[in-house]
């Protein structure tokens, strides 16, 4: 298996420059330099000893304890050989089978096996590394092919998002207007009890259309979306509050705000963000006319918005239940809506790379929304 190469390793400093087998060369060649400076002072000691005529006993003594140098001095240089060949074949050579075995596996080859026989801690070491390549192998092909399977069901959703756009949603306009003609041209032959039975046609037909509409918006953050891009939240909010000053107005809302920053993100999905929080604001409210506040302040390298209304609230218990699809915390007859909003609201801010969560208990208080986006240029 073959994919894209690891990044390069970071540069040792320091002494760490120095390869193994530098210092092994550095160390030996020392030790030589001495063995032979050694092997010569001893010879010139020994000759000048010879020059002084000793005794007869003296010098017997000299020949024995040259001799005896002569066989410590060959049995050091054999031991420095020996040394030097177990060093060579049981730990250098070892250690560069290693590293362009990693090397390999570093390069792409990731199928590429790693083993050293000797010494037994370079093969424990290389079998380790060699267990957990496999298993980064084996999840990594996993991935690859949940990958491929969320790909195609992504493609699947888009044929559903295609039929439900356009199949689906005519049959249910028929429904509704044909209904709605049919009550027109034989209205006075219906009853009261008929005339229920319409409205309640024509209006799950709409409701219907109204779902669609709202799932298909679901399902197209992250993937049917434009470019992301700096953009002035003050135009996202005065945006959203164009398209919601029909509400605003019959609700007599007041909605206020902060100096608002500039982020980056995808201009539509943002527009609808704000949007969706001033309608729910405006949508749960209570007996006072809703008052609606827009803030934001910065932390670190995101900045936090807020929205708080003096509706009716929401219990803390519900904090997180609020935020999944299809979740309602009121009768439809009550507050009408599909039960989207939020998570909808939730799956924007998470695609910009922020989060979304209700600020605390304010039961009977009012509720406060907060959320994080990405500062303009990465200011912070």
């Amino acid at each position: 298996m073959k994919i894209h190469p690891l990044p390069p390793p970071k540069e040792p400093t320091g002494l760490g420059k120095l390869p193994a087998a530098r210092w092994f060369l550095v160390t030996g060649t020392a030790a030589g330099v001495t063995f032979v400076a050694g092997v010569v002072i001893i010879m010139a000691m020994t000759a000048r000893t010879a020059e002084l005529n000793p005794r007869p006993e003296v010098g017997a003594q000299l020949d024995r304890l040259t001799v005896a140098l002569i066989v410590v001095f060959v049995l050091l240089l054999a031991c420095g050989v020996g040394l030097a060949l177990i060093v060579r074949h049981a730990v250098l050579k070892p250690i560069a089978q290693l590293t362009e075995q990693v090397r390999t596996v570093a390069g792409g080859d990731f199928d590429h096996a790693l083993h050293v026989d000797r010494p037994a801690e370079l093969a424990e070491l290389s079998s380790h590394i060699d267990s957990m390549r496999a298993r980064i192998v084996s999840a990594w092909r996993t991935a690859s092919d949940q990958t491929e399977e969320l790909r195609r069901s992504n493609g699947e959703l888009e044929q559903f998002a295609y039929v439900a756009s356009h199949d689906l949603q005519e049959p249910l306009r028929k429904v509704a207007s044909f209904t709605q003609m049919l009550e027109q041209r034989y209205g006075e032959q219906l009853d009261e009890r008929a005339r229920q039975y319409i409205h309640y046609a024509v209006d799950g037909a709409k409701r219907m259309q109204l779902l669609i509409n709202d799932l298909l918006d679901f399902s197209r953050v992250g993937r049917v979306t434009g470019e992301k891009a700096e953009i002035e939240s003050v135009e996202l909010l005065d945006r959203a509050m164009e398209n919601l000053a029909a509400t605003i107005e019959d609700t007599a809302a007041t909605v206020t705000r902060d100096e608002l920053p500039r982020v980056t993100g995808n201009e539509l999905q943002l527009t609808q963000l704000f949007q969706n929080l001033i309608e729910n604001a405006v949508k749960f409210r209570s007996e006072e006319p809703p008052r609606v506040h827009i803030g934001a302040r910065q932390v670190g390298e995101m900045w936090e918005f807020s929205c708080a209304d003096n509706g009716i609230g929401v219990e803390s218990k519900y904090a997180d239940r609020i935020f999944l699809i299809f979740q309602r915390l009121h009768p439809r007859d009550v507050y009408p809506g599909t039960g989207i909003g939020l998570a909808l609201c939730r799956k924007i801010v998470e695609y910009h790379g922020g989060q979304l969560w209700l600020d605390g208990d304010t039961d009977g208080h009012g509720a406060t929304f907060r959320w994080t986006l990405p500062a303009a240029g990465g200011e912070g």
